[in-house]
């Protein structure tokens, strides 16, 4: 080979090298904004817009009236939805196949194997046992199969135990009330940036996606925005009617049966405010008393 072919090839490499680094950092960036941040939003004059849009890094004096107005509350937004439940959910005819694809992002994850392709059908109840009481959440995999084999499979294999839900906003803090917990990694410190980047190693795609609204004991999967088929570990459960506002984008999991009031009452004990979570910069709103997950089961 000769001296310039051999330069071209090394330029060629190197242009690689950038353009696959550049793909790894977009994703990443993609993750932590739309998992950590991209669910929150602020009311602000009587209306709900997102964040991302709402709060930008050049407008200072913008940032600080949308974190500190007294009207930052979704107590004021959109009129009561109907009480959802799982039975209106669409159920999947025919035998069920799942599948299951390794995550290709730069991104924290612990990585425990991916789930077999035929969920158990017979599962009804999932049980997220805390540090504060346990939380019993119902599924149908009728309806939501490859979820429900998911979490179903994370349990077994003890994912789960002694991680951190890193994330719990409130309509002071962000225009919602939920608990976002199943980041592997997560600190939930309110300081750690990958905070809500977290995954199984593994992703996989949508199900009951819109079929009802993000109401209070929803429970539905997180992912990054305009990202579909992007499931993980992570999920969130809804503590609001007021949180009907989350774009109709995310899985939804199950309903919770009871335990909401064990999230209730640590919020009362206020949040760490992450302003990066409010921005999309990394990071997460946590509870300052942390709520610790011991273990899952799914039966």
């Amino acid at each position: 080979m000769s001296g310039e072919d051999r330069q071209s090839q090394l330029a060629r490499e190197h242009k690689e090298r950038q353009e696959q680094r550049a793909a790894a950092d977009t994703a990443k960036a993609r993750r932590n904004i739309f998992i950590g941040a991209g669910l929150a939003v602020v009311v602000v004059a009587g209306g709900i817009y997102a964040a991302t849009t709402l709060v930008g890094k050049d407008d200072p004096a913008k940032k600080v009236s949308a974190e500190s107005s007294p009207s930052a509350s979704a107590s004021t937004s959109a009129a009561p939805s109907p009480t959802p439940s799982l039975s209106s959910l669409p159920k999947k005819a025919g035998k069920v196949s799942c599948t299951y694809k390794r995550e290709t992002a730069d991104v924290p994850m612990k990585y425990v194997g991916m789930p077999g392709s035929k969920p158990n059908m017979k599962l009804k109840t999932m049980t997220v046992f805390t540090n504060h009481g346990k939380i019993v959440i119902d599924v149908d995999p009728a309806a939501t199969p490859c979820s429900v084999n998911s979490m179903d499979f994370l349990a077994k294999k003890n994912f789960y135990n002694n991680t951190k839900c890193h994330r719990l906003v409130t309509p002071e803090t962000a225009g919602l009330f939920l608990l976002q917990c199943g980041d592997p990694k997560a600190k939930a410190d309110g300081k750690n940036p990958t905070d809500g980047q977290g995954t199984a190693g593994y992703v996989y795609g949508d199900e009951a996606v819109g079929s009802i609204p993000y109401t209070r004991g929803v429970v539905f999967l997180t992912q990054p925005q305009d990202a579909a088929g992007q499931n993980s570990s992570q999920f969130a459960i809804s503590l609001s009617d007021e949180n009907t506002q989350i774009e109709a984008q995310y899985s939804v999991l199950g309903m919770v049966r009871s335990g909401l009031e064990i999230i209730e009452k640590v919020a009362k004990d206020g949040v760490i405010v992450s302003k990066d979570d409010i921005t999309g910069d990394g990071g997460s709103t946590a509870p300052k008393n942390p709520i610790i997950i011991e273990k899952v089961t799914v039966r």
